[in-house]
C-alpha cells in the first residue's frame, strides 16, 4: 500500500462530500476530479498506478469506496455509470460512516455464512470489468510507436474525422498528426498527439503541446495510455488558453471498444425460467 493514497475507508467521506457538492449525482470521473481538488493529492500520488493500470492507485480506491458506500445504502449507481446519493446518503453525518461500514461487512459475512473462504472485500481484490482494459493496454503499450499513431489515426476516421494524417515529422513540436472533421456545413483541423504512457501526463505536456500548436490551429487532442492528473486537466481548459481535449487510457480503451478497433464484443442471452405450478396441477 501506498502510504500517499488513503485507504478506500478514509476516501467514503470525501466521495459523500464531492457528490454533495456536484448535486446529489456524478458521474464517475466527475467524482474522481472532485474528489481529487478537495483532497488535494499530489501529482506523485496521482501517478501512481494500481497494478500496470490503466486506473491509478486513487481511482481504485475511489472504485471501492464506491462500492462501499452503495452496500451501506448511501450511494446507487445507474446502468450508465452515473452514481447518486441515496436519501440518507443525503444527511449522513461523517461519524455515522465507520459503524454503517462495519455493519455492512458483518452482514456480507454472515450472508456468505461459514466455510465460504474470504469473507471480506478488500483493496487487494480485482474488480474483473478491469481485466479487458488491462489486457488492450498491455497491447497498446507492446506497439511500435509508429504503430500507436497508426491506430490514431484510425481511431479519429472511425469517430467522424473526414481525414486524418500521421506527420510523421521530427522537429514538429511534438504533434504527431492532423485531422479534420466534420460538424454539418463547416469543418476544422484537429491536431493530435499520441503518448504510450504507463503513469501520468502532467501539465507541462499540455503546455507544449499547445505551444507547438500556436500559429496553427487552436483545436487539439492528447491521447495517452496512461492518466492525466488534475493539474493537466485543468491546464487544458484554462481561461484565456485554447481548450484541448484529452483522452486518457480508460477512455482510450472504451472508444477502441465503441468502434471495435482490436476488441470484439459477444451478448449474453440469459433465460428467466418460471415454473408454472398450475400446469401440473391441472394434469
Amino acid at each position: 500500500m501506498d502510504a500517499r493514497i488513503p485507504q478506500y475507508q478514509q476516501l467514503l467521506w470525501p466521495t459523500v462530500q464531492g457528490l454533495r457538492a456536484l448535486g446529489g449525482s456524478a458521474s464517475i470521473e466527475e467524482i474522481v476530479e472532485e474528489v481529487l481538488r478537495r483532497e488535494d493529492f499530489s501529482d506523485d500520488a496521482q501517478a501512481v498506478l494500481h497494478k500496470d493500470g490503466p486506473s491509478t492507485e486513487i481511482e481504485y480506491r475511489l472504485a471501492w469506496a464506491r462500492t462501499y458506500l452503495k452496500g451501506m445504502g448511501l450511494a446507487t449507481n445507474s446502468q450508465r455509470g452515473v452514481w447518486s446519493l441515496t436519501e440518507r446518503g443525503s444527511t449522513v453525518a461523517e461519524g455515522e460512516l465507520e459503524p454503517l461500514r462495519l455493519e455492512y461487512i458483518a452482514a456480507s459475512r454472515a450472508k456468505r455464512g461459514p466455510g465460504r473462504g474470504a469473507t471480506r472485500q478488500d483493496e487487494d481484490s480485482e474488480p474483473a470489468e478491469l481485466t479487458w482494459q488491462e489486457q488492450l493496454l498491455d497491447s497498446l503499450m507492446a506497439m511500435p510507436p509508429a504503430g500507436f499513431e497508426r491506430l490514431a489515426q484510425r481511431l479519429l476516421r472511425e469517430a467522424g474525422f473526414v481525414s486524418a494524417t500521421v506527420t510523421g515529422r521530427t522537429g514538429d513540436g511534438g504533434i504527431d498528426g492532423l485531422g479534420v472533421y466534420r460538424m454539418s456545413l463547416v469543418s476544422f483541423p484537429v491536431f493530435f498527439q499520441c503518448k504510450r504512457y504507463s503513469g501520468s501526463v502532467g501539465a507541462g505536456a499540455v503546455r507544449d503541446f499547445r505551444g507547438a500548436m500556436a500559429g496553427r490551429g487552436d483545436k487539439g487532442l492528447l491521447i495517452t495510455t496512461g492518466t492525466f492528473t488534475a493539474d493537466a486537466k485543468a491546464e487544458s481548459t484554462r481561461d484565456g488558453a485554447p481548450p484541448l481535449d484529452l483522452i486518457d487510457g480508460a477512455r482510450l480503451c472504451e472508444l477502441l471498444k465503441e468502434y471495435r478497433l482490436g476488441v470484439a464484443v459477444s451478448e449474453r442471452t440469459v433465460e428467466d425460467v418460471t415454473v408454472r405450478a398450475d400446469f401440473f396441477a391441472d394434469m
